[in-house]
């Protein structure tokens, strides 16, 4: 099962000019629709005075959600070559605005074309690539006798701890896997006596 993912560490920029328009290119990570809603929101907000505010996004494994929006350019001249530089990249989970300033002249499908694919190719070439891993959220409910036991489950198996209680009689635990080895952990969990996980 492949588990791992390609996106990016932090925000990145990106310019490109021509005959006088400039293309500033912007990707973030992102994990969901609506914040990648809300960033082109603010890049319209922040750049007012541009003219266009064209973007794509990937999320999910293999890229599964994506769109591509050409905000008032000619049909697939700037959404679509922003996507086709994430998917070169192999990039998910990660969204890439591209703010046009108009600079007078025309630059023709082809033009705009380049320099929306341009402006994009700079932003990821600036940007820092990580590999990532999908994970679930394992919840394991238990009495306060199997805490050894659940807490050398959690050291043996790298676990990150999302909550903890131990204050009641019955305790809880929920904690990130990465999904390649949830159900190995899920099997551990409940080879111990009276505990329960979801």
């Amino acid at each position: 099962m492949n588990d791992t993912y390609i996106t990016i560490a932090a925000p990145a920029e990106g310019v490109y000019r021509a005959k006088g328009s400039k293309f500033i290119a912007y990707l973030f990570p992102v994990q969901s629709e609506q914040e990648a809603k809300q960033h082109v929101a603010a890049a319209k907000q922040e750049h007012y005075g541009a003219r266009h505010h064209c973007y794509a996004y990937r999320m999910g494994k293999d890229g599964a959600l994506f769109r591509a929006n050409d905000d008032g350019e000619p049909s697939g001249t700037a959404g679509k070559p922003i996507l086709g530089q994430l998917l070169s990249a192999n990039l998910t989970n990660v969204l890439l605005v591209v703010v046009r300033y108009f600079g007078g002249t025309l630059l023709g499908t082809s033009g705009l074309i380049v320099a929306y694919r341009s402006a994009a190719a700079a932003a990821v070439a600036n940007a820092q690539v990580v590999q990532r891993t999908w994970d679930v959220v394992l919840t394991a409910k238990f009495p306060y006798t199997n805490l050894n036991g659940v807490m050398k489950i959690v050291k043996d198996e790298q676990l990150r701890v999302l909550s903890q209680d131990f204050d009641s009689g019955q305790c809880s635990i929920s904690v990130s896997v990465r999904e390649g080895k949830a159900q190995r952990v899920q099997d551990r969990f409940d080879q111990l006596p009276t505990i329960h996980t979801t």
